[in-house]
């Protein structure tokens, strides 16, 4: 399925990475923003947590805020309703925020990556809130950055899939063209609809399914088997 093409553009969460994303109404996230040094009191942590993902979700699938994308910054700066926090406590708390964000990359998942890049030339198209430091340290420690000739950080740019501009992004500084290009990712909205936004085929893995794909698979390793 993927033979026809000189290279992959990977996303990232539930395609090679997993765990991320650890929010919700009974997350405690002042454990770690006190593990970093705060001193706020645990309710208002997690308030102002849980209101600046709140802040962030309802924008994120809205076609307004495709190109102009809010920082994390920016959605706890909202949340807080009386004095601004110090420049110190926002920084701990989009430490906090990063950390639950943060997921691992399963070691056969980069061994399949590295195997990948034998064959193809690979790219990253990522969409992620935070800041981009913890990221990049992760895949840098599993190995996968290194081999990537290009990627693509929502956070930096705050534009987010399927926004085109990503996609374009590293397709150029790859000097790539679309129809070289195929785009392996979870999401039908994000991946398949960037992708097709900028002529790319896009196989959709971890259960998604729709007719415009290349094709589906249950997981990145189950597209590596059937095409070896």
């Amino acid at each position: 399925m993927i033979d026809q093409f000189s290279t992959l553009l990977l996303d990232m969460n539930e395609t090679f990475m997993f765990g991320s994303d650890r929010f919700g109404a009974t997350e405690d996230y002042s454990v770690i923003y006190r593990q970093l040094g705060g001193t706020m009191e645990p309710s208002l942590v997690n308030h102002l947590t849980g209101a600046a993902y709140n802040y962030l979700d309802v924008r994120y699938p809205d076609p307004k805020y495709r190109e102009s994308f809010p920082s994390l910054r920016e959605a706890f700066e909202s949340a807080v309703a009386f004095e601004p926090l110090s420049n110190e406590n926002l920084e701990l708390l989009v430490g906090t925020f990063s950390r639950h964000e943060l997921g691992t990359v399963p070691p056969e998942y980069a061994a399949a990556i590295h195997q990948l890049s034998k064959h193809f030339r690979l790219g990253l198209v990522i969409d992620i809130w935070s800041p981009k430091a913890l990221w990049v340290e992760r895949l840098e420690h599993c190995g996968v950055l290194p081999i990537c000739e290009s990627a693509s950080f929502s956070s930096d740019c705050g534009m987010v899939k399927p926004s085109p501009f990503p996609f374009l992004k590293v397709l150029k500084e790859m000097q790539v063209e679309p129809q070289d290009a195929v785009m392996i990712g979870d999401s039908v909205r994000r991946d398949l609809g960037g992708a097709s936004a900028v002529g790319m085929s896009c196989i959709l893995v971890g259960g998604a399914q729709h007719p415009s794909a290349l094709g589906a698979v249950d997981s990145l390793l189950e597209l590596i088997a059937s095409d070896s």
